[in-house]
């Protein structure tokens, strides 16, 4: 048997509209499903999931659209959106039952992630330690000044894109946001709140189909990937 001891927060509570007609992008469809509806069911296929907690904005959250229920509902909730990001995931965690050990935080706009990269990250955080899915850069990078002029070219040996999921045993998690809270700070990702308590985080191989869809462009870019091998 095994166990259901991993809790997922889903963040999709941010009112973007810039893909245009008004229309939130974690609603909007690609490749067949609602953006959000695509994680909802990846992440409920793992047997090892106890709970999908989905945070939407909060003049959705009482009425969401129909189709998010269109997944196991006794394993999802929906939760408030807060000001930022980081209280967003707060909400979600609080509403995680007591037997999630792990959590495993993701956003919407990410919707074509493999379920091989989800196995990587939970497999790191089983053996203790905090993990993000991630890519090495490749590209030469540059740093420039306010005029555009280049400062100098960046060593990127080091460098990786973090992407989503991102993987923590729960108390370490707890600890973080708290601390973060405390202090103001918001960041960027979960793991950036982490690497504040000086708490260890590892990257595992993410995927270029985790990619996060933004603007209309990525859309098309989204669909072109969908299906193809990863």
């Amino acid at each position: 048997m095994t166990a259901r001891d991993v809790g997922v927060v889903i963040v999709a509570a941010g009112s973007s509209t810039r893909i245009g007609e008004g229309e939130l992008k974690q609603f909007r469809w690609v490749a067949g499903r609602p953006m959000l509806l695509h994680s909802l069911q990846l992440f409920q296929s793992r047997p090892d999931v106890a709970m999908v907690v989905c945070v939407l904005p909060r003049e959705y959250a009482g009425d969401p659209p129909p189709w998010i229920f269109q997944c196991d509902a006794e394993r999802m909730l929906v939760s408030v959106g807060g000001r930022t990001r980081a209280e967003s995931v707060r909400n979600g965690l609080a509403d995680l039952p007591p037997e999630c050990g792990i959590v495993l935080v993701h956003d919407a706009a990410r919707p074509l992630v493999p379920e091989a990269v989800l196995d990587r990250v939970v497999e790191a955080v089983r053996g203790g330690t905090s993990a993000i899915a991630a890519l090495p850069v490749v590209d030469t990078l540059k740093e420039v000044d306010d005029t555009g002029r280049i400062v100098r070219t960046v060593e990127r040996g080091a460098l990786w894109r973090a992407q989503t999921p991102q993987g923590f045993p729960r108390e370490v998690l707890l600890r973080a946001h708290r601390a973060a809270e405390d202090a103001g700070y918001d960041g960027t990702d979960d793991a950036a709140l982490v690497e504040r308590l000086g708490e260890p985080v590892v990257v595992v191989q993410g995927s270029e189909r985790a990619m996060k869809v933004t603007g209309a462009a990525d859309f098309l870019r989204a669909e072109a990937m969908y299906g193809l091998a990863d």
